[in-house]
């Protein structure tokens, strides 16, 4: 919690109050002091991961402009999307842009259409489906539809006209709102397995 403004030999509880710092425990104090130095170092290390994915992204890009310009052709799938390996194949970089997805108001006549399909189908094997189905339609912790598996309803071999009806529904409720890149490294080990150089904290 920022320390703005707060007098000296004061410190702010959770309510937003000032204490005197004698009267906070020592053991706190230290808590606070302890999160504070953290927070400040991951701060900056943050702050350095940022600004070394901007460099190798565009060093990245500005390698494929070589390329493209040399021989007239982009090194690389679409979006953006490329590998680079070193000349001895142990080193690699991958750069991955992928868009953001969400869906608009033709997402709950898809859903309708889903439902009558599912009510109209005989008892069964289609229990199976109406649980895929509201699996899929379920929100996240973060209170979203998980775009992957309402699309992956698409790759269904169902040819009942108002289920393909519905799924042109889901093709037209998609909307793309955004674009992101990511950036990763390879190197081989001693024992020719390829990982991961890890630049997250869950994965060092």
């Amino acid at each position: 919690m920022p320390q703005d403004h707060i007098p000296e030999g004061y410190m702010k509880n959770p309510e937003g109050a000032l204490m005197p710092v004698d009267k906070v425990k020592p053991e706190h104090r230290l808590e606070d002091d302890t999160v504070r130095r953290l927070i400040s170092q991951a701060k900056a290390v943050s702050a350095e991961l940022s600004k070394f994915k901007d460099i190798a992204t565009g060093d990245a890009q500005t390698f494929r402009a070589m390329v493209a310009e040399k021989y007239g052709a982009k090194k690389g799938g679409a979006k953006g999307n490329m590998t680079m390996r070193s000349y001895d194949g142990a080193l690699m970089v991958q750069v991955q842009v992928s868009d953001t997805i969400d869906f608009g108001v033709e997402l709950q006549a898809a859903k309708e259409l889903i439902d009558e399909c599912i009510a109209d189908w005989s008892e069964g094997s289609n229990d199976n489906i109406k649980v895929l189905v509201n699996d899929a339609f379920r929100v996240n912790k973060e209170r979203n539809i998980d775009t992957g598996r309402v699309l992956g309803l698409r790759r269904l071999d169902i040819k009942d006209p108002k289920w393909l009806k519905a799924m042109d529904a889901i093709s037209d409720a998609v909307r793309v709102t955004g674009t992101r890149s990511y950036i990763r490294f390879y190197e081989t080990n001693a024992k020719g397995v390829r990982q991961a150089i890890p630049l997250d904290l869950a994965s060092a």
